[in-house]
């Protein structure tokens, strides 16, 4: 009797069976091999060959591919979830965690210590453990009460293990069900699998659901760091002892896979430097029909017998949840048509669960399958004869044979897109497994191995069994997330104000400026009278010259205004760059250079021969008696011209003015930017009585009353300028500022001064992030602990930077050329806590300037006699018109302490020049 046999991964297998069947039958060996063949007919489709496996594989990429899109995640069968998970375990992990464990109808409440001390062996990890059972009414109630029953149980647990209550702890959460996690600590099901059918949890944040639930238990102090699915545990259990373990694979009730993906292949998550963790949620493998042409009658039955017709194929062709019942419908089918126990069918062989998959598994081991397997069939009432033993064994073989060679292509899928993403011919590399199938059935493991090494002949590849289960995973994911968490508490909680500190801040600049508005004391906040009277009204007409110098650009501006027509008002000007000799050399030098650059923008409007009347923006503390005299008081933002400071910088310039003898100025106002801010602002707004500058220096003025200002006036108002950067010089700001903010400012040109605009303006954010990052370096928590030459450059880390790194749509990867340029190489963990450290700071400053904003509306709703204000605040600055948070943040603080106060910021068009011909216009119109 010749009898052909199929070439591929059952050869082998088939000759083994063969040998070993014909020594136990030998009396009858030709009708064994005849039921043997009748059976391996009877599932041929079952039975796949490398080349279907190939084909299979190359259709999971496909599916891969297609999840990790963002055009085609949403009609995705295989849904590639980001876990947020960027590195496997490094061997610096320690502490101690509680964990729980939910994948099941059991879960397990644990206690884990890692590395806590040397009496702990075995990987440096010592775990407790106890499991709950999960009642039927739970699993089938709603939300709460099944995380009611987890906190209960987990309040238990504590209480028999002796764990303190009242101390905070970290702790751990497996749960083994598709999630959306938009950050470490969030989950949200998307459906549940394993025949759970919880209410009230799909769409919901699981994470939240086990807060409330402690919360509502009470007595337990909580702080949940990770939740992770039990692949992503297993890979990380497994990569805590074999750094080569990039892969997890789950083989048990369930079955799902996830692996290390570059990163910027994952569109959901912003960056594309380094690496995240992917659960590919491969359990969904054909729920699109991708596989149709593979599932057979077997597979649409027990498909359309769940509890979740039409979704989960790939894992009811695989997992434990479902071999037996495979097993059983086959078993059923063939005693229907009589191939066998004579066409007999019991009632327990009808019905559902009857065939588990530990059946399955007693059924092929090795010395006693044919014992096992009577036995089994014994027990649904049947009388099975040698023949049908044989039979029904071979069928669990093929059932289960089939179930790994699937897991083998999808491994086959991620090795290959792993190998892919590296561009190495070879790949060495480690899969952490765990499991019930993978662990208790006896030949699953080595089918497993042989077929995945068979389809990638060119990978290394090593599987270790996870032997501490997903929970020890699940608790070095939390170590991790713990040890970074601790990195930013260190650095970033020292920039964080509480709301106590922002009242403070607003108390104390509101008693700055009253101190400031009287002659007979000590202020650090000067409040300056600008002698402006009032604001634009429309009326203002005829052509002005403006100079504005608040930096290290001057810039001279021709202005037409047409009266009552803002809309047509004609603007011209030529910027100029003050090199930093002349910003630090002498006074004459710096004024000379001013009076060559208003020659040259003359000589290119063609108006050297025309006398204009002309306002000058300069953007420094200075004490005016009139508007055209103004003293210098101090410079700030660089400057350090000899010879200045207690000159009056109107008569400097109109004294280089006449050493050039080119050209002639009426010089008729003086302001500083922010007056100037103000008027520009005004002249579009009539509600605008108050200006901000934030942008390379910080400041305010605004519309006080003139009886609370000493001076005669014969107006009702003046605009102060405040010169709010000088709060905290009497050291009222030392319990906020860090001690990066110290270093900062004895580092300056002015240390002691200007104190409140070194922690608000442009000028010095990018200095106070490079100090943070460096001090952070030296201590070994950012790139390696390597300190470039670059970083130890004060000035090298721009403000402007601040505002390209907390750019919303800048990727990680642009954020690392930014380092770069400064000589830093990071992880993607360091280049994210960068990017933290940049908002801290910012986030800080926009809220100072929040709080101080909320003194200065609140004391003009006073000045006012009014239960509420509406005002509008003129606003220039680049920090506040470039970086993509601090106008929002400055505004929501403003109005979150000044609640009396309806406030609305109105950014500068123009800037401060446009200001300054208007306050010419006015100056000119008095006279």
């Amino acid at each position: 009797m010749q009898t052909h046999i199929q070439k591929g991964p059952h050869s082998q297998l088939l000759h083994q069976l063969r040998s070993s069947l014909l020594s136990l039958c030998s009396d009858s060996h030709l009708i064994c091999i005849y039921n043997f063949f009748q059976v391996d007919r009877f599932l041929h489709k079952m039975r796949l060959n490398d080349e279907q496996l190939n084909d299979i594989s190359a259709r999971f990429q496909a599916e891969m591919k297609k999840g990790l899109s963002a055009e085609s995640n949403a009609a995705a069968a295989v849904k590639m979830l980001p876990t947020h998970v960027r590195s496997t375990p490094d061997g610096t992990e320690k502490g101690q965690f509680l964990a729980l464990d939910l994948g099941g109808s059991k879960f397990k409440v644990l206690q884990i210590k890692v590395r806590e001390d040397q009496g702990i062996r075995k990987g440096g990890v010592e775990i407790e453990e106890k499991t709950y059972p999960i009642p039927n009414e739970v699993l089938n109630g709603r939300g709460t009460e099944l995380f009611d029953h987890v906190s209960e149980s987990l309040k238990d647990f504590m209480h028999e293990k002796n764990i303190n209550p009242k101390k905070k702890h970290p702790l751990a959460f497996t749960f083994s069900f598709p999630c959306e996690q938009p950050t470490l600590d969030q989950g949200f099901l998307l459906e549940w699998t394993k025949d759970f059918s919880v209410r009230g949890l799909q769409g919901k944040d699981v994470v939240d659901s086990l807060r409330q639930a402690i919360k509502r238990t009470g007595g337990m102090d909580m702080e949940i760091l990770a939740m992770v699915n039990d692949t992503v545990a297993t890979m990380m259990t497994c990569g805590f002892d074999d750094k080569n373990c990039e892969v997890g694979v789950i083989i048990g009730s369930g079955t799902n896979a996830c692996y290390m993906e570059q990163l910027n292949h994952v569109d959901l998550v912003e960056g594309d430097e380094g690496q995240m963790c992917v659960s590919t949620e491969w359990g969904a493998l054909g729920d699109d029909g991708t596989l149709d042409d593979y599932i057979t009658e077997f597979d649409r039955e027990v498909d359309a017998c769940s509890i979740n017709p039409g979704k989960q194929i790939f894992e009811k062709m695989v997992s434990g949840m479902y071999l037996g019942e495979l097993v059983r419908l086959v078993v059923l089918k063939m005693a229907k048509l009589g191939l066998l126990f004579d066409g007999r069918v019991t009632n327990a062989l009808r019905t559902k669960g009857t065939i588990t998959t530990a059946h399955v598994a007693a059924m092929e081991e090795y010395k006693n399958c044919l014992g096992h397997t009577r036995e089994i069939l014994e027990s649904l009432n049947l009388s099975p004869s040698a023949d049908d033993c044989i039979a029904v064994q071979h069928i669990s073989t093929i059932v289960s044979f089939r179930s790994s060679n699937l897991v083998a292509a999808g491994l086959a899928a991620i090795l290959t897109r792993i190998q892919k993403n590296r561009n190495t011919r070879e790949l060495r590399i480690t899969i952490g497994v765990d499991g019930t199938v993978y662990k208790t059935h006896p030949q699953y493991p080595k089918r497993l191995h042989k077929v995945v090494r068979r389809l990638l002949p060119e990978c290394h590849v090593r599987f270790v069994l996870s032997e501490s289960g997903s929970s020890k995973g699940a608790a070095l994911v939390s170590a991790v997330a713990q040890r970074l968490a601790s990195r930013k508490r260190q650095t970033l909680n020292s920039f964080k104000l509480s709301w106590e500190q922002l009242q403070l801040v607003k108390a104390r600049m509101r008693a700055a400026l009253q101190a400031g508005l009287k002659t007979d004391g000590p202020s650090e906040v000067k409040m300056l009278p600008s002698f402006v009277y009032r604001t634009p009204d429309g009326s203002e007409h005829g052509k002005y010259l403006a100079l504005d110098l608040g930096g290290t650009n001057f810039r001279a501006m021709l202005v037409n205004f047409k009266k009552g027509l803002q809309q047509n008002t004609k603007l011209y000007h030529k910027i100029y760059k003050i090199p930093l000799e002349i910003m630090q050399g002498t006074g004459e030098e710096l004024f000379d250079y001013l009076a060559q650059c208003v020659g040259d923008f003359l000589d290119y409007m063609g108006m050297k021969n025309t006398r204009l009347p002309a306002g000058f923006t300069f953007s420094f503390p200075c004490e005016q008696t009139a508007l055209d005299t103004a003293t210098l008081l101090s410079w700030t933002k660089g400057f350090k011209a000899t010879n200045c400071e207690g000159h009056d910088v109107v008569d400097m310039l109109r004294e280089a003015i006449k050493r050039r003898d080119e050209f002639d100025l009426d010089i008729v106002a003086l302001v500083n930017d922010t007056v100037g801010t103000l008027m520009s602002c005004a002249y579009e707004d009539p509600q605008c009585q108050v200006a901000l500058i934030a942008g390379t220096g910080s400041n305010v003025c605004y519309m006080e009353e003139v009886k609370n200002i000493e001076n005669d006036a014969d107006f009702s108002k003046m605009c102060i300028n405040t010169e709010w950067g000088g709060l905290g010089d009497d050291g009222t700001l030392d319990d906020i500022m860090t001690s990066d903010d110290t270093e900062v400012d004895q580092n300056s040109i002015n240390p002691g001064k200007q104190r409140f605009e070194k922690l608000t303006s442009g000028m010095y954010l990018g200095e106070i992030v490079r100090r943070v990052l460096l001090n952070l370096t030296i201590r070994g928590l950012l790139f390696k602990g390597y300190v470039s030459e670059a970083l130890k450059t004060p000035g090298i880390f721009e403000t402007k930077y601040l505002s390209q790194i907390e750019s919303d749509r800048l990727a990680l990867l642009q954020v690392r050329s930014i380092l770069q340029h400064m000589g830093l190489e990071g992880t993607c963990v360091d280049i994210i806590t960068v990017k933290e450290v940049c908002g801290a700071i910012s986030r800080r400053a926009a809220q100072l300037c929040g709080a101080g904003m909320a003194a200065v509306v609140d004391k003009i709703r006073e000045n006012r006699g009014l239960d509420r204000l509406n005002i509008t605040v003129g606003v220039d600055g680049t920090l506040y018109k470039l970086h993509p948070h601090f106008s929002r943040i400055l505004q929501e603080t403003t109005r979150a302490l000044a609640p009396q106060c309806d406030v609305t910021f109105l950014p500068s068009e123009e800037g401060s020049g446009k200001g300054a011909a208007l306050i010419a216009a006015l100056a000119k119109h008095m006279q």
